[in-house]
């Protein structure tokens, strides 16, 4: 009897991509089992004209798919790794972290105006610039100051529609996105992380599953160790400075070897002050390493967690 393993998944052109990526991968590596998508609505779905922050930050995009893995109407949930709160209900664990696509944030330019420079510090004194995140915003702010940066909702097609509209000079969108649906000519140039640390787990996918179930078996091969290794330290960096993903709180890792390197990031939404701090060691250490960043920052920004 063929086996049948339900994908549960948003039903963004984004989301759709990642979990028909993650179902071909499945279907070659187990020709014998069936896998099927499940399209969930989340609540960052169904409010697009509301900003993230008011609808509650943190989990909008995969709560109802965790709710759908808890009561068995699904068997794994494809996410954005990004979009992941960092502590799961107990019932499920991340399954597999996939390897990352490029982490790095881009600058998006009108299509009437393209660039021929790589730095935020380069655009023009008063540019608009459209972003969804406080975290993109925030860090922005802090390089340019002069800028001004408005709210930004939609997917990736409807947000480069508004751009072209003349809405904003430019938008910040994730590379990651960008090139997985085939709008690599767009970005005007990717953003270096010494200009903009990414989001905490950024071009990665988090495959979430039960953590009593057996479908762990079919993801062992989707596994990216040194990703895994990464992301887990930035989850663990923002989990110990009490953030989420729509809070000015990142950190970004990169292994070489057997080593790890981890960048942390806070701001101070009231004074705009940013204090970024690094910290390295061996890749088996990484969660320790990245805990021990973020509380080393705390301390040092007075404690204040932006909560």
């Amino acid at each position: 009897m063929t086996q049948t393993i339900t994908i549960g998944t948003r039903g963004s052109k984004l989301a759709l991509w990642q979990a028909e990526w993650v179902r071909g991968e499945l279907s070659q590596r187990f020709p014998s089992a069936s896998f099927e998508l499940k399209i969930l609505k989340t609540s960052g779905d169904i409010q697009k004209d509301v900003s993230l922050s008011v609808i509650g930050g943190q989990g909008v995009f995969t709560k109802e798919l965790e709710n759908a893995l808890v009561g068995r109407e699904i068997d794994l949930a494809v996410h954005s790794l990004k979009d992941l709160p960092t502590v799961l209900p107990d019932e499920l664990c991340l399954g597999a972290i996939t390897e990352r696509e490029d982490a790095r944030d881009a600058l998006i330019p009108r299509k009437d105006r393209p660039v021929d420079f790589d730095s935020l510090l380069e655009l023009s004194p008063g540019a608009i610039v459209g972003t969804s995140s406080p975290r993109r915003a925030a860090q922005l702010r802090n390089l340019r100051p002069d800028l001004s940066i408005t709210d930004l909702r939609g997917n990736i097609d409807t947000r480069l529609a508004k751009l072209d509209a003349g809405n904003y000079d430019y938008i910040l969108l994730a590379c990651a996105g960008l090139r997985r649906l085939g709008w690599a000519e767009r970005i005007g140039f990717p953003i270096s992380t010494g200009e903009m640390l990414p989001a905490v787990g950024q071009g990665a996918l988090g495959i979430e599953i039960r953590t009593d179930d057996e479908t762990a078996n079919y993801l062992s091969g989707l596994d990216h160790p040194a990703t895994r290794a990464a992301c887990l330290a930035e989850r663990a960096f923002l989990r110990a400075a009490g953030g989420g993903c729509q809070l000015p709180l990142t950190a970004h890792a990169e292994v070489t070897g057997d080593d790890i390197m981890i960048n942390g990031l806070v701001i101070d939404e009231d004074s705009g002050n940013a204090f970024r701090r690094g910290i390295s060691g061996p890749m088996t250490d990484a969660e320790m390493l990245g805990r021990e960043l973020a509380l080393a920052m705390l301390v040092e920004s007075n404690g204040a967690t932006f909560e």
